[in-house]
């Protein structure tokens, strides 16, 4: 096993969202996402056959949804959103990286 720091390995330059494998099972997936500024495409939606919970390590970002209002999530706030449940990040801050710890179950 190697020990590893959620907070490191943060490339410079984002050209494009960063999604990063912690650990994957069967049921499990435990990601490391970076964001500079990403969005997802206007015309995309997510609409995951899992549950994810999603925690704000750094930064801040809004998430979308197709039935409800708006969620904005800032350091420390965490969030979870039921399988298909149709989302997009809609805003992420520009100048600093948003780190995300999402878990999908």
């Amino acid at each position: 096993m190697k020990n590893t720091n959620i907070y490191e390995n943060i490339p410079k330059d984002i050209p494009s969202e960063i999604f990063e494998d912690i650990i994957t099972k069967e049921n499990l997936k435990i990601q490391r996402i970076i964001s500079k500024g990403h969005v997802t495409p206007k015309s995309q939606w997510y609409n995951q056959t899992q549950d994810e919970w999603v925690l704000i390590l750094k930064g801040e970002a809004i998430l979308s949804f197709q039935t409800r209002d708006d969620v904005k999530l800032s350091l420390g706030d965490y969030f979870n959103i039921p399988a298909h449940t149709k989302h997009k990040v809609s805003w992420t801050t520009p100048n600093t990286e948003t780190i995300w710890l999402a878990i999908h179950y």
